[in-house]
């Protein structure tokens, strides 16, 4: 069963939140309105860097289309492997996705949810694009667009976190997470997609070697690495991959028309899964 997480807090004084029809109230009165698509709006303008901060309306359809076509399904396996292990079968499970995106790893954890068991799900982005287009998707996890440095939940209340190449904030993690709860991070491996890279850049950075530090306030409780040849076929699939990356920006004008003249193009996925659990606070 697939419910929405409930536990948020008002991003202006910190007081419990609730739901009261088409609004979310707190006790002093401050009210954020539930969208006709079925997000709600919680990040204060002070709490902006920008006007329209996070991925454009541009990227999120790149991500859209790019995702829901299946080539990250085996990241997205790992991700739920990772995150059901161990939970039983009748169990309770509440998960944020910290930088959901238009919300395709949390709709595909709902997947691969098991009979029985019940996922309090909650989606949180700093793009009020790839919200609007998660909520359009899918109704049953709460989506919001807020900040990961300012979440707006409770302490102590989340079973999961993910971050799916994401920017962590590990005291935020740490604060929201149970005692008993675990933070998943993805990131990109050093030949993670090496060889679009190397055709839109004159050189390529050396890449970090070793293992991802543990950050403070966890242990580490697993690492997977996620390996597969992947075969992109058509100038519109090869454009989404770049448009929903970083790369898009960081490319020169000479390394993105390279990249639109490919008509088929062989990748490496290369990513980390690190599963780190929250260490209990020092009495």
């Amino acid at each position: 069963m697939i419910i929405p997480f409930q536990a948020l807090v008002c991003p202006l004084d910190g007081a419990r939140l609730h739901c009261n029809g088409s609004a979310w109230r707190c006790a002093a009165g401050h009210t954020f309105d539930v969208a006709s698509q079925g997000y709600t709006h919680l990040l204060p303008v002070q709490q902006k860097r920008s006007r329209d901060p996070g991925d454009s309306k541009e990227m999120v359809a790149a991500r859209r289309r790019f995702l829901n076509a299946g080539p990250y399904q085996p990241i997205a396996a790992a991700v739920g492997r990772m995150a059901l292990a161990g939970v039983e079968a009748k169990a309770a499970l509440s998960c944020l996705d910290a930088g959901c995106g238009e919300g395709y790893y949390l709709r595909q954890l709902a997947a691969a949810c098991g009979e029985g068991q019940t996922l309090e799900l909650l989606g949180l982005d700093i793009s009020k694009w790839a919200v609007l287009s998660a909520a359009k998707q899918d109704k049953r996890p709460n989506w919001v667009v807020g900040s990961n440095a300012n979440l707006p939940v409770f302490s102590g209340t989340l079973d999961r976190v993910l971050c799916m190449f994401g920017f962590p904030v590990y005291p935020e993690f740490a604060r929201v997470l149970k005692p008993s709860g675990v933070l998943l991070q993805v990131d990109s491996g050093p030949d993670h997609l090496r060889e679009l890279r190397e055709i839109i850049y004159p050189t390529l950075k050396p890449e970090r070697s070793g293992e991802m530090p543990t950050p403070e306030g966890f242990v580490r409780q697993s690492s997977e690495t996620v390996r597969y040849r992947l075969d992109l076929s058509g100038s519109e699939q090869i454009g989404d991959l770049l448009a929903m990356t970083p790369h898009l920006y960081r490319a020169s004008a000479e390394g993105r028309a390279k990249a639109a003249a490919l008509t088929a193009l062989p990748v490496t996925v290369d990513v980390r899964l690190n599963a780190f659990l929250r260490q209990p606070a020092l009495a």
